[in-house]
């Protein structure tokens, strides 16, 4: 063998045995003895490193629990209050139980409701679509239709209705990771509370449009029309940019809203027909005990003022 090779190789081999050495020293010096508790936490966790409590992955949340030292901001969507009980009694902190979420598709623009006007011809992805234009039907703020939400689940909770375009959400998957939430660039993915009897209902359309714009548009879109607004008895319905939101937290499940809506855009989950059918008459009777007491109210008025100026 070459002198000049044979030198070489050992020199390489010297600096590399001098180099390991040195790094075990130093590993050795600047270790810092993780928390026990952060590994037993990770052992209870679903490990799916889905992302949906805000950490970038389970180990994070991991952490960031134990460092915290509480669960009043930090909850596992994917483990929920089952998981989370464990997690405090590893902590020894008293556990949160936060109610469980879904996701809801707030749009309802079909392809029977929505018309195309033009072919896209692009990338097979609703983020490269939203990049380049608005979609191709009217409403710019529908479901482009290319399931980067359904490709994005891990726990094969949604799929694409060949039908209507649209996702469709299996309630008994859903895990509220909040990952198709964040993947749709239109923004009609919503996390939502399961409700009580996991029944909720809510408005299925973000369209800004004012109401003979954003019907033009999709023949479903809420016009803004305020009726479902008027319906509320418990200011749960506001409305703004010409469309109606439902706050789930001041919703009483009444489901009076819901027959107020001519394109039957507010959409319940597990109610039954029966329900509603009763909240409508209900509210019926109410506006109609109203209207007559306000007319009995303008009748004495009226006859009050004839009495003054019969007295006059």
């Amino acid at each position: 063998m070459n002198p000049v090779i044979f030198y070489t190789i050992i020199s390489l081999v010297g600096i590399g045995i001098i180099a390991a050495i040195v790094l075990y020293f130093v590993s050795k010096k600047f270790y810092v003895q993780e928390d026990s508790r952060i590994n037993a936490v990770e052992q209870v966790l679903p490990n799916t490193n889905c992302g949906g409590c805000g950490q970038p992955g389970c180990h994070a949340f991991a952490q960031a629990v134990v460092k915290a030292g509480d669960l009043s901001s930090l909850h596992c969507p994917v483990g929920g209050n089952d998981v989370m009980k464990q997690v405090a009694e590893i902590l020894g902190v008293k556990a949160v139980e936060k109610d469980p979420y879904i996701a809801v598709v707030r749009c309802s623009g079909s392809f029977e409701y929505r018309k195309k006007t033009n072919v896209y011809d692009g990338a097979d992805s609703c983020k490269v679509a939203a990049y380049l234009y608005s979609g191709d039907t009217g409403c710019a703020y529908g479901c482009l239709g290319m399931g980067d939400c359904v490709q994005v689940c891990d726990f094969e909770a949604m799929y694409m209705d060949e039908k209507t375009g649209l996702p469709v959400v299996i309630e008994d998957k859903c895990t509220a990771c909040n990952a198709c939430v964040k993947e749709c660039p239109k923004g009609i993915l919503e996390l939502w509370p399961k409700g009580k009897k996991n029944q909720r209902v809510y408005i299925a359309c973000l369209n800004e449009e004012k109401g003979s714009t954003a019907r033009k548009e999709c023949a479903v879109a809420c016009s803004g029309c305020s009726k479902c607004f008027e319906a509320c008895r418990y200011d749960a319905i506001t409305m703004a940019n010409s469309l109606a939101h439902i706050d789930p937290e001041k919703c009483k499940l009444c489901m009076e809203c819901v027959d107020t809506c001519d394109v039957h855009n507010i959409i319940t989950a597990n109610v039954t027909p029966e329900k509603i059918q009763a909240a409508n008459e209900q509210r019926l009777k109410r506006e109609e005990r109203a209207r007559k007491k306000k007319e009995e109210e303008k009748l004495a008025a009226k006859q009050q003022g004839d009495e003054h100026t019969e007295q006059a």
